[in-house]
């Protein structure tokens, strides 16, 4: 079985930061403690889902401004912000504050395209200008733009006693550099690279070239980086059981049974195919990572959590990933 010849540089997880309706301050309180546990076990980052109008974090940026005040090492990044919800230029403004409160640790991850259920809300969204939003490249060209410090507006200088700045305040030298798209096509993947991003790989691709979900991610990372990109991390599912107690194995199990089905081929018009979710002893897990074509070609990760355990699951989880599975791949703690 091949073997990957680098040691995995980066380790990070990704959590979706689930809360009960009638209780949403536990929720988000268990995500921030996760965030705070990932750092004490040495993760190198952080990762925050986005969901709209659904029982999980609405608000990345806010929830990491949080997490800033409670680290002070890890790294803290959204995967991701669909800009189909943002303006560019007061997203630049909430992506550069939280950097700054950070020290710099602010990792931004985005993608576009339309609003889920755009029919149901966009009128409550963009009530005028439905028709005429443009949810193309375009929008993230203007966040990067912001981000990297170009020119806003013509106007600047002192206007009475307030003085008056053409470019985003406050401006998070290095933001720029850490500018993630998150890509699942040959095109996103391209377009990334060509304009100096870097590349969140995850467990959702599009079948283009092959029907193989390894292959198909290979052939992304190859053209990221044929198209001059950046870091690429990938993020997929992962479960080690080697401290699990007998009934977490079998609900993982069964969590990963439910889900399985969905990875035997594409699905819908535009062929979208799913990883199978990694299960086993960390041992097991590192022997099917360094199988995979994509892991081979990446050396940090962002190991996506099950949307719907408990916080003590996730303690185990990301307990046995970080001094069990890292260590299997050759990463050591921070």
């Amino acid at each position: 079985m091949p073997r990957k010849s680098e040691p995995l540089r980066k380790l990070g997880f990704l959590t979706i930061g689930l809360f009960d309706e009638n209780d949403p301050g536990a929720g988000h309180r268990s995500t921030l403690d996760i965030i705070v546990l990932g750092e004490e076990l040495g993760f190198d980052s952080a990762w925050v889902r986005h969901r709209h109008l659904q029982f999980g974090i609405s608000s990345p940026v806010a929830v990491l401004a949080a997490a800033s005040q409670r680290t002070s090492r890890i790294a803290l990044g959204t995967a991701v912000i669909p800009l189909g919800w943002e303006n560019p230029l007061r997203l630049a403004e909430d992506l550069a504050t939280v950097d700054v409160l950070s020290g710099g640790r602010l990792n931004p991850g985005v993608s576009v395209g339309p609003p889920m259920h755009w029919d149901d809300v966009k009128q409550a969204l963009y009530p005028e200008t439905a028709d005429a939003e443009n949810f193309s490249y375009d929008r993230v060209r203007r966040l990067l733009d912001f981000v990297g410090g170009e020119k806003v507006t013509d106007f600047s200088g002192v206007e009475g006693i307030e003085v008056w700045s053409d470019r985003v305040q406050p401006h998070a030298a290095g933001l720029r550099e850490r500018m993630w798209y998150g890509g699942g096509s040959l095109r996103s993947a391209t377009w990334a690279g060509q304009h100096g991003m870097n590349l969140l790989t995850s467990n959702v691709a599009q079948a283009e070239k092959s029907e193989d979900f390894a292959e198909t991610q290979l052939s992304h990372i190859q053209a990221f980086r044929e198209a001059g990109g950046g870091r690429v991390s990938q993020g997929l599912v992962v479960i080690p059981t080697d401290s699990a107690s007998p009934e977490q194995r079998a609900k993982y199990q069964a969590y990963v049974d439910k889900r399985t089905p969905r990875t035997a081929s594409p699905i819908g018009p535009r062929r979208m195919m799913f990883a199978r979710d990694v299960i086993g002893t960390s041992a097991e897990i590192a022997e099917q990572l360094h199988a995979h074509l994509g892991f081979q070609e990446v050396d940090e990760v962002a190991f996506a959590l099950p949307f719907s355990f408990e916080h003590e699951d996730y303690v185990q989880i990301l307990t046995d990933i970080a001094t069990k599975l890292g260590p299997e791949l050759g990463w050591r703690p921070a």
